[in-house]
């Protein structure tokens, strides 16, 4: 074929035997979720949502239209042509071109065949065409989720073949492609039975039946389970000689059981066990060999979350090593935390496992502590393991320590039991919950690999809000399986409601409630720990700092700290960076719960100190990052609230880092509230933070939550001025046309408001805009609008911001002379008020204006001056416009060495907030040739910066 391009391994293509190139990874990602979909439309949200999932970075929309762009002139030379339809984009071609709808119309064909040779001529054909994994080095969750799709479908044709092999009486074309199979995929139970049948069909019987046990023992093993009916019907025909398989008689293994002669407590082997490989390898590197002499017993203390698995990890580890132990395992259930009753108290155990060690009754003495003593003389010489379950405390588990060296106690509890760590040396063992892949594993294995692939879309939400908590993920199974009725889309549904949400997780059982089981730790606090609980449950954002958490409660630092250590000993948050806490999302949904319900927790007041804490720490840090911008003046914080002062424009920085997404959370929390007042002022605080970091789609969406606020407040002013930060962030997404009628609104807005500042401010803006859209007069004319304004109303930041964007038109328009002037005066200004920011942005265009004068030295020198500057306030952006400027003046001046470094730390600076000059900036060092040197030299070079706003 002239034209193939391949989908089935890397997305690549080729035209007559010549590979053509298809762009870098992002943009051949783009063409394969076009050619997946071939010849029909798929719209732009999904184009997203394949290529970057919940990567997409800001002017996602402008990178899609530029990739698009770059494709098609490649992809026409191939017979593919990419049209914009209504319903998004549309890659048409012939299908037979592209590997996957080619394999896919072949396996069809084979289906359809009425003879097998014809069938397994089909199906070696589409085989062929598989190279290695599906879409190879495409990581997102809808290519993950295809790449699993065609897996599949690859696993059905390779079956289907093996099928007509066997009718053809060829098995040994297909032997070798089921034993690849089945080491890969060894719990597949239908690749395993297809195997055995091969196998039998050759006469290799004992072959066969060794197969069936060794995928026997691994599904026990490792999942817990026994193999379907269908293989354990396929074993009993080779063994019973069934004439439809014509095979020879095996020899059945002989079982022996083994006569229990010391205890034996341990639940049986936890069914449907997943992962935990990490966790399991520290259990048996803690707990050592029992073979090695020990001075003291040693104990592992399994700690976590309700819920999270400790058990089963336990039991799984001790099921594993039974052997280590010939003296037996003793177990008890403590029921520390039962929903259902009271802790089982340690003496009642003691004699539980008196009784199970054999002593006499009549021996037994009648006091605890002489039981405990028997207890620990009994098992001084053995080699016992010990698998104390759900303590409550270290005072529940310590008399159950045996009194040999030779002993190993596995202790679980959702307390973190630091008396056993101090006293005994026990070594702690923290379980999180399971990872993406084994929480999927996990629910497969509950509900069948069919049934979960038949519900793609469900499954995913079931896994997101259970957020890899075992026990949430096996009463979700439990109810699925428990009525066949019910689908997986509407346990699904139930999940999306927050209000249905742990109702979801109720099968009606008292140990299959995830509310019970958190109830029984919550029961367990003291009154202010259990306070706290609630209301970090009604926080905002993923987690919270201690400083903030003293806010909520309107308590002291240091008492705060301690309600948290208690919160973290019982597993109920975590300190997952030094200073900072979080919750699993079902415990914060049980917390939001119980301070709903209870009215003595003072929530609404709580809330109120925690934005106000955050409102006032954002106002002082966005005035480190931008000094001379227009304060908007706060009433000062409510009792109780404790907001940070940052020390310096690096410690701002810092925090607005760290607490990015928990101020989102609060903006729109304030709205939940009815405290648009606090909404608009959280995200005008946020401005320049979202401007220096390139958190575009953050702006915007923050700005419309406050330009809603403001109408609702009927305040035109602040109406406003969320109209002129929206077509700020507009225009630096590329989306001019919303830029100008947002900065249009609020120039109206502060014309009639008489506000000459505002306007002057808007004026520039409305100049970046025509700037940008390559209306230079225009945009000249704004420019000299707003200085009028400034010099009117003495406002000099705004007086030096003007003159440079005036003197920047001035070079676009060629008139360099005039640009120097005004450039200077914007520095002089700029260095007379301290404003660093500013005078780095005009210490840039002055470099500019030099560059087109070819006065490169200078310009070198005034680039490197704003860079310096520039860097002080961590503006990503603008350091890389400014190191793009210098490469460009550095190759025209010839040393072709410093222009390749600054295009470089440009491109990776670039790279980090996906700024638009990524692909000139590549091109450029690509190729640093003549051609270059003359780009570098016009007037009209790219990666300008353009206008100040």
């Amino acid at each position: 074929m002239p034209v193939e391009v391949h989908l089935l391994n890397a997305v690549r293509a080729w035209a007559d035997g010549q590979e053509v190139s298809l762009g870098h990874a992002r943009q051949r990602h783009v063409l394969a979720a076009l050619l997946i979909d071939l010849n029909r439309p798929v719209s732009m949200d999904q184009l997203v949502d394949r290529v970057w999932g919940e990567r997409a970075p800001r002017r996602v929309t402008t990178t899609l239209h530029s990739y698009v762009s770059r494709l098609r002139p490649v992809v026409e030379g191939l017979g593919l042509t990419i049209v914009r339809r209504a319903g998004g984009y549309v890659c048409e071609a012939d299908p037979e071109i592209v590997d996957v709808h080619r394999f896919r119309r072949l396996v069809e064909d084979a289906r359809m065949a009425e003879a097998p040779q014809p069938a397994a001529d089909l199906l070696l054909e589409a085989l062929a065409l598989w190279q290695g994994d599906a879409l190879d080095g495409a990581d997102t969750p809808w290519f993950n989720q295809l790449r699993e799709t065609l897996g599949g479908e690859l696993l059905n044709a390779e079956l289907a073949l093996s099928e007509v092999m066997l009718e053809l009486g060829r098995e040994a074309e297909v032997l070798p492609l089921l034993r690849t199979r089945a080491q890969a995929q060894p719990f597949d139970e239908r690749i395993a039975g297809r195997l055995m049948l091969t196998l039998h069909r050759q006469g290799r019987t004992v072959e066969a039946l060794d197969h069936y046990q060794t995928i026997r023992s691994r599904l026990d093993d490792e999942l817990g389970l026994q193999p379907g009916a269908p293989l354990q019907r396929l074993h009993q025909q080779i063994l019973s000689d069934d004439p439809a398989l014509t095979l020879s008689e095996p020899e059945a293994p002989a079982r022996t059981e083994a006569l229990a002669v010391v205890p034996r407590q341990l639940p049986a082997r936890p069914r449907g066990f997943i992962g935990r490989n990490e966790q399991l390898a520290l259990l048996t590197e803690v707990l050592g060999s029992p073979d090695e002499p020990s001075r003291t017993v040693v104990v592992s203390a399994i700690g976590g979350i309700g819920g999270i698995g400790k058990t089963w990890l336990a039991l799984r580890w001790a099921h594993e090593h039974l052997d280590a132990f010939p003296d037996g395992q003793l177990y008890v259930n403590l029921r520390g935390f039962d929903p259902g009753g009271e802790p089982v108290p340690a003496h009642t155990a003691v004699r539980g496992f008196l009784d199970a060690l054999g002593a006499d009754r009549a021996a037994i003495p009648a006091e605890p502590d002489a039981q405990a003593a028997l207890y620990r003389s009994l098992t001084a010489d053995k080699r016992l393991l010990v698998v104390l379950d759900n303590a409550r405390d270290t005072a529940q588990a310590a008399p159950l320590l045996p009194g040999g060296p030779t002993c190993t106690v596995i202790v679980t509890s959702r307390n973190q039991l630091a008396g056993l760590t101090t006293a005994h040396g026990a070594r702690p063992l923290p379980l999180d919950v399971l990872t993406d892949t084994e929480a999927r594993h996990l629910l497969t294995s509950h509900l069948g690999a069919e049934r979960t692939a038949a519900e793609p879309e469900a499954v995913a939400t079931l896994l997101k809000y259970c957020a890899g908590l075992p026990l949430a993920l096996s009463i979700l199974a439990a109810r699925a399986n428990q009525s066949r009725d019910i689908s997986l889309a509407e346990l699904a549904g139930e999940l999306r409601e927050t209000h249905t949400r742990l109702d979801a997780l109720d099968t009606g059982d008292l140990t299959a409630d995830l509310r019970a089981v958190f109830a029984s730790s919550y029961r367990a606090l003291e009154a202010e720990a259990a306070r706290l609980l609630r209301l970090l449950g009604l926080a905002p954002g993923p987690d919270i700092s201690l400083r903030a958490a003293a806010s909520l409660t309107a308590l002291p630092v240091p008492r705060v700290r301690v309600l948290l250590r208690r919160l973290q000993a019982a597993h109920l948050v975590q300190e997952h960076i030094p200073g900072r806490y979080r919750m699993h999302n079902l415990t914060r949904l049980y917390a939001a719960e119980r301070a709903r319900e209870d009215s003595a927790t003072g929530s609404d007041d709580a809330l109120l100190r925690l934005i106000d804490s955050y409102l006032h720490t954002a106002h002082a840090a966005a005035g480190h990052l931008d000094p001379h911008r227009d304060r908007i003046p706060l009433a000062p914080a409510r009792p109780g609230a404790a907001p940070e002062e940052p020390a310096d424009l690096a410690a701002a920085l810092a925090w607005f880092t760290v607490e990015h997404l928990v101020l989102l959370d609060a903006v729109d929390m304030a709205v939940r509230s009815d405290r648009d007042r606090y909404a608009w002022l959280l995200a005008h605080a946020l401005e320049t933070y979202f401007d220096y970091r390139g958190h575009w789609h953050d702006w915007a969406a923050s700005q419309h939550t406050a330009l809603d606020a403001a109408r609702r407040l009927a305040d035109p002013s602040w109406q406003a001025g969320a109209h002129r930060s929206l077509g700020s962030v507009y225009t630096q997404m590329g989306r001019l046309d919303s830029g100008h009628t947002h900065f249009r609104h609020a120039l109206d807005i502060y014309g009639r408001l008489g506000d000459q500042v505002n306007q002057a401010h808007t004026h520039r803006g409305l100049g970046w805009v025509c700037d940008q859209q390559g209306n230079q007069e225009d945009a000249l004319a704004h420019n000299e609008q707003a200085l009028a304004l400034y010099r009117q109303a003495g406002h000099r930041a705004g007086q030096a911001k003007a003159l440079n964007n005036t003197g920047w038109l001035h070079i676009m328009l060629g008139h360099y002379r005039q640009a120097l002037t005004h450039c200077a005066q914007a520095v002089d200004i700029n260095q007379q008020i301290g404003d660093r920011h500013a005078e780095a942005g005009a210490w840039d265009s002055l470099g500019y204006a030099h560059h087109h004068l070819a006065q490169y030295n200078d310009a070198i020198t005034c680039y490197e001056r704003a860079l310096a500057l520039d860097r002080e306030f961590g503006d990503q952006y603008g350091e890389t416009e400014i190191l793009g400027h210098l490469g460009d003046t550095r190759m025209a001046a010839g040393d072709t060495e410093a222009a390749q470094l600054a295009w470089r730390n440009a491109l990776e600076i670039a790279g980090r907030i996906d700024h638009p000059a990524i692909e000139e900036l590549r091109r450029k060092l690509d190729g640093c040739s003549s051609s270059l040197t003359r780009t570098a030299r016009s007037p009209g070079a790219q990666g300008a910066e353009g206008c100040d706003r």
